[in-house]
C-alpha cells in the first residue's frame, strides 16, 4: 500500500477505531489486577504490565499478518471477524479479573488476560492493515496511548453513546468484507466494482441488523425474566 495514499489513511482510521472499540477495556484489566497492591507498586504495575501486553499483542498482530497471506486465511480470518463484529453488538464485557497481592503476579495476570481477550483485536487490526507492516506499527503507536490512558473515559463515552458499539461493529464487518474480497481465488467474482461493493454493503447491514435484532430480543427476554422474578404484591393490608 502506497504510504500517505487515502487507502492508507482509511486502513490507518480503521485500525484506531477498531483498537478503541475491542481494546477499550484494557485499563479495567490493568486496574482490576492492581487493586489490592500497595499505591508505590501499582504504577510500577500498570507500566511493566502494559509494556508486555503491547509486545505481545504487536508481535501477535504481525505474525497474523503474515499469516494471511496464506491461501484460503484471509477468507477464514473475514468470517472469523463477521462473527466478532456480530459478537460486538449484542455481548456485555465482563471483566472477572482477581485482583493480585504481589507484582509479578499482579504483571503476569494483566498480560495473560490482555492475550486472551486481545484475539479478536489481533485478527481485526492483522486484516485492517491488509498486509502492511508499517500500518500496524503505526496503528499501534497512535492506539496504545489512548487505550492505556484514555479507555476509562471512552467506556464512559460508550456507556453514554451506545451507537459508538455498532459504528465500531460497522467497521470490523467492513474489514472482514474486504478481507473475503480479497481473497486470491475470491477475487475473480468481484472483478465488477458493482458486485464487489454491493457485497461489502451488504455484509455490514446485515452485521448490524441481525445485531440490533437480536440485542433487542435479548433486552426483551431479560426484562421478561426480570418481570417473573419480581415478587407479587402482597393482598394483605396492615
Amino acid at each position: 500500500m502506497e504510504l500517505f495514499a487515502p487507502d492508507f489513511w482509511s486502513a490507518l482510521l480503521a485500525i484506531v477505531i477498531i483498537d478503541l472499540v475491542l481494546a477499550g477495556d484494557n485499563a479495567i484489566v490493568i486496574g482490576l489486577a492492581a487493586r489490592n497492591l500497595p499505591k508505590e507498586n501499582q504504577k510500577k504495575v500498570i507500566i511493566w504490565g502494559t509494556v508486555g501486553a503491547i509486545v505481545i499483542r504487536a508481535a501477535a498482530t504481525l505474525a497474523v499478518v503474515w499469516l494471511l497471506k496464506i491461501p484460503g486465511l484471509l477468507l477464514g480470518g473475514g468470517l472469523i471477524l463477521l462473527y466478532i463484529a456480530y459478537k460486538l453488538m449484542i455481548e456485555e464485557k465482563d471483566h472477572d479479573i482477581e485482583a493480585q497481592n504481589s507484582v509479578f503476579a499482579a504483571i503476569k495476570t494483566i498480560i495473560i488476560a490482555d492475550a486472551v481477550m486481545g484475539l479478536d483485536n489481533v485478527l481485526a487490526v492483522a486484516g485492517a492493515a491488509h498486509g502492511d507492516f508499517l500500518l500496524v506499527v503505526i496503528g499501534l503507536l497512535i492506539s496504545v496511548p489512548i487505550v492505556v490512558w484514555g479507555s476509562t473515559l471512552f467506556l464512559k463515552l460508550i456507556d453514554r453513546y451506545p451507537y459508538i458499539i455498532t459504528i465500531g461493529a460497522g467497521v470490523l464487518a467492513w474489514t472482514a468484507s474486504k478481507m473475503i474480497v480479497g481473497e486470491k481465488f475470491m477475487k475473480p467474482y468481484f472483478e465488477n466494482g458493482f458486485i464487489k461493493y454491493g457485497f461489502e454493503i451488504l455484509l455490514i447491514v446485515l452485521v448490524l441488523g441481525l445485531g440490533t435484532w437480536k440485542k433487542k430480543k435479548l433486552a426483551e427476554e431479560k426484562a421478561a425474566a426480570s418481570n417473573e422474578k419480581a415478587p407479587e404484591p402482597s393482598n394483605n393490608e396492615a
